[in-house]
């Protein structure tokens, strides 16, 4: 749902010079638009779900340039149903992945961070676009992102246990560290990428699916973002629902924190919320 504003003859009159530039600009900007979404494989209308597979049958939510008012596209929310079966997606993907040697997870990892790299500069002017950030904070956010994946591709050498001594004659103990299932990610506007980027990274490696709902404000760059980790893991056979996502409001954040398959919630947002989402997941 691209705004556009027909540009008429104008007159060389000094009252019409302020609206030529007006229509020119507004021209420029939805041009600007069209060809950020295109690069990262978005329209107009986007499904806001995806488990391996993309869908969506909740409101249809438009998503507005904060600056300018601009319509930048829509993008259908989840539903209750849709969380529930995206839930079931990731639990069985991540008894999969728990499976898979850490070092195997970071080179997975190694070229989500590849592929984000190779559209930073699209995804940051999109985040730059819906969320209101000047561009290069919007850049600098995707590249907070590929950072954190390069810590991770390290740490995923690194996930070492421990031979514990025994007062027991005979016996010693082991320490290893075992993932834990499904993380939820619940990302407040400000930052749209970067908190998600710093999640998931170090949950893919340490062996766990991520389930991600981002602020409905700001649901094209989560698609964007999805579409991008999405496309790696169908090239390496793996399962999409290992990087889920779940675009909606604070239903779909309460409900994820509700339910028991998310064996970790990860919160950003305001205290009060936060204080709720703690409470919600202690009284499971």
């Amino acid at each position: 749902m691209v705004i556009t504003r027909a540009i008429r003859p104008l007159k060389h009159h000094g009252a019409l010079r302020g609206s030529a530039r007006s229509a020119f600009s507004t021209t420029a900007a939805t041009r600007t638009t069209s060809v950020t979404l295109k690069a990262l494989g978005l329209d107009s209308y986007n499904l806001g779900v995806y488990n391996g597979e993309w869908s969506g049958n909740g409101d249809v939510v438009e998503t507005i340039n904060p600056a300018t008012g601009e319509v930048l596209g829509a993008v259908q929310q989840a539903s209750g149903k849709d969380l529930d079966h995206t839930l079931q997606c990731a639990t069985k993907a991540a008894k999969m992945w728990r499976e898979v040697p850490a070092p195997k997870r970071g080179e997975i990892v190694r070229q989500m961070r590849n592929a984000l790299s190779e559209k930073i500069e699209p995804l940051g002017r999109l985040v730059s676009l819906e969320m209101g950030k000047i561009l290069p904070e919007g850049i600098g956010e995707v590249q907070e992102y590929v950072d954190i994946a390069d810590y991770a591709v390290g740490l995923s050498r690194m996930l070492n246990g421990k031979v514990i001594p025994s007062e027991r004659p005979g016996h010693m103990m082991m320490e290893m560290w075992n993932p834990l299932g499904v993380v939820g990610v619940i990302s407040a506007f400000n930052f749209p990428v970067a908190v998600y980027g710093w999640n998931s990274a170090l949950s893919l490696v340490c062996g766990n699916a991520v389930v991600w709902k981002g602020a409905p404000t700001t649901s094209l760059t989560s698609v964007a973002v999805t579409k991008i980790l999405a496309e790696v893991l169908e090239k390496n056979g793996l399962p999409g629902a290992l990087c889920s996502l779940a675009t909606g409001g604070a239903d779909i954040g309460e409900q994820m924190a509700q339910d028991k398959r998310v064996n970790l919630v990860s919160f950003t947002g305001s205290t009060s919320v936060g204080r709720k989402v703690a409470l919600t997941v202690q009284e499971r």
